[in-house]
């Protein structure tokens, strides 16, 4: 793997790290190939239970690398506009818990990359965005179009989309863009301490929470509820399980093994 996308596991937390700080962590076409690479790879890995997608420098991710916004075709355009939809796809579609750990701005595709992930943290003093219309895009880049609506509510997305605005990190709190915000100098520990959690829990149940959620976002209320119980029907023949109610009855931390 190349140092442009660094990965560590490590007591089953496995982190991502984007590391172009000197290109804002932005994604030209070669470190896309190779975070979709290290996506795949995580994914697939049996010594990790969660994931952390993290990033270097000031900034999180940039998104795309200007760099490379050249005159092409729109049939050149069409397949790298899709290619840059498959680490979402990956990250969607992992059944491991993904923590998008946002220490400083977060911006186009690098929303893209969050809006995905399970979980987002975001530092204090950060900003989050799309900010594509400005540039003369659509707001829907990468992802936005069907998770910014469904997090933040429809009125809040189209205010983001339409006009590119960068929301600070409380607001994105308080519209429900991020799920926490912390201090710069807790926001590693916090991190980690939380990735730990996760790592710690039982993986059978968590792809299985993982699935439920991204499959209701497109079906009916009848065929969600066929899906809970064949999901709950899985878990509940599972060691696991059974871990979890003896660990419970006595007052223990389980240990979890994914069977």
């Amino acid at each position: 793997m190349s140092d442009q996308i660094i990965v560590d596991i490590e007591d089953r937390v496995a982190t991502v790290t984007l590391n172009r700080p000197e290109r804002l962590n932005t994604l030209d076409h070669d470190t896309l190939e190779l975070l979709i690479e290290a996506l795949d790879e995580v994914a697939r890995s049996d010594e990790a239970g969660v994931v952390v997608l993290a990033g270097t420098g000031r900034v999180f991710c940039a998104g795309a690398d200007q760099a490379e916004m050249v005159e092409r075709k729109p049939q050149e355009w069409e397949p790298i506009v899709r290619r840059y939809l498959d680490p979402v796809r990956t990250i969607v579609g992992m059944d491991k818990p993904v923590i998008a750990a946002l220490h400083g701005d977060t911006v186009g595709g690098g929303l893209g990359l969050a809006l995905a992930s399970d979980f987002r943290i975001a530092a204090e003093g950060i900003r989050l965005g799309a900010p594509f219309t400005p540039i003369g895009l659509a707001g829907c880049d990468m992802s936005a179009g069907w998770f910014l609506p469904r997090l933040v509510g429809l009125g809040a997305a189209t205010e983001m989309m339409f006009t590119g605005r960068l929301v600070g990190a409380d607001e994105a709190l308080d519209i429900g863009l991020v799920h926490r915000v912390v201090a710069p100098d807790e926001f590693t520990d916090h991190v980690a301490e939380f990735a730990a959690r996760l790592a710690a829990g039982p993986p059978i149940a968590h792809a299985w929470t993982k699935r439920a959620i991204h499959r209701s976002l497109g079906v009916d209320m009848d065929a969600e509820f066929e899906f809970e119980i064949f999901a709950q029907v899985q878990c509940i023949q599972t060691e696991d399980h059974h871990e979890g109610v003896a660990a419970f009855q006595e007052r223990r931390r389980p240990e979890f093994r994914g069977v």
